[in-house]
């Protein structure tokens, strides 16, 4: 692994090492799928991948305003790796539906007529992304490892690519950039990749007890259930994660299932996990159907309650709400 200009450089062996001891407290539930478009094959070299990333960090915040760059993970023609926003960050890159995503870059252009994808970058885009479901318990399906071209630019409401989409991450992208094309060509290849992977060590999947949602910009994660014990080896968890809770002691929160990171309590509130169980959910902009659709939830799509009226609900920190009839919490 290199690390320069604030990225880590890897291979997809080292970034099988490198995720597994990457504490992470925010809670992922998919993984976005991007094409650069530009930069594309022909802006690389072979050598110049920080100056690659800087770039692109450099347009995201000069010309976007963000405050980083948009993506947690850049890959390259040669299989490269390169780490960009930090893990704990909701990333900058689907309207509407970053909270609890990790973001994938894949630079190059692959529209029809575009680049033509490496065999060594192939690979590590299908190794990856088993890597990143194993590591977060995900199941390989279009609910959780979703294409940029599913969703409206404007609304960021998921329509599968009928009206105001990009082509992200390219019409040829694994065959095409449709759910069916990613059903047919890029999710066996993924799942695939993880039933060939021996489980070492053993995976043990401990369920929380609740879910909290982070309400101050930055909040420290500490080694012991109170505020004077040290500050763990770890990034603060930030503004809008939503944390798993293992245990609770004297307004703390314990969130993680194997190592003693706890926060306080204070700074978050409690949200409920719940998933659609309707072909099509409407989203509307107040608690009744007489409020205006502002798009739809897909079945099998997970969510985060943060408030409950006449029998509606209220999507963590946004302006949606949804029936609670087509919930299953």
């Amino acid at each position: 692994m290199t690390t320069k200009l604030g990225f880590t450089k890897m291979t997809i062996q080292e970034f099988a090492t490198w995720i597994k001891s990457i504490h992470v407290a925010r809670t992922i539930n998919t993984i976005q799928q991007h094409h650069t478009y530009i930069p594309s094959y022909t802006d690389f070299r072979g050598t110049n991948h920080f100056e690659m990333q800087q770039s692109m960090k450099n347009h995201h915040i000069n010309s976007n305003g963000w405050s980083d760059i948009g993506q947690q993970f850049s890959t390259f023609p040669d299989g490269s790796i390169l780490t960009g926003r930090s893990l704990e960050k909701t990333p900058a890159c689907i309207y509407g539906q970053n909270a609890n995503a990790i973001c994938i870059e894949h630079v190059g252009n692959f529209d029809l007529s575009g680049d033509t994808m490496t065999p060594a970058h192939r690979d590590t885009i299908i190794q990856m992304t088993a890597i990143l479901c194993t590591r977060f318990n995900l199941a390989v399906d279009t609910n959780r490892i979703v294409y940029h071209h599913w969703f409206n630019l404007e609304t960021g409401a998921r329509n599968n690519g009928t009206g105001k989409n990009k082509t992200c991450p390219g019409t040829n992208f694994f065959g095409g950039n449709k759910v069916a094309h990613c059903e047919a060509n890029f999710l066996p290849l993924v799942a695939q990749q993880i039933s060939g992977q021996p489980v070492v060590p053993p995976t043990i999947v401990t369920n929380p007890i609740k879910y909290a949602c982070v309400n101050t910009a930055s909040l420290n994660v500490r080694i012991a259930a109170n505020a004077s014990s040290a500050k763990a080896d770890r990034d603060p968890v930030t503004l809008g994660a939503l944390l798993r809770v293992f245990a609770e002691q004297n307004g703390w929160y314990k969130i993680s299932s194997s190592k003693d990171y706890w926060v306080s309590a204070t700074y978050t509130y409690e949200v409920k996990r719940a998933i659609v169980d309707a072909n099509s959910l409407n989203i509307r902009t107040g608690p009744a159907a007489t409020f205006a659709k502002v798009g739809s939830y897909t079945k099998g799509q997970e969510l985060f309650i943060e408030k409950e009226q006449n029998n509606w609900c209220k999507i963590n920190m946004e302006a949606k709400w949804v029936s609670k009839d087509y919930l299953v919490f």
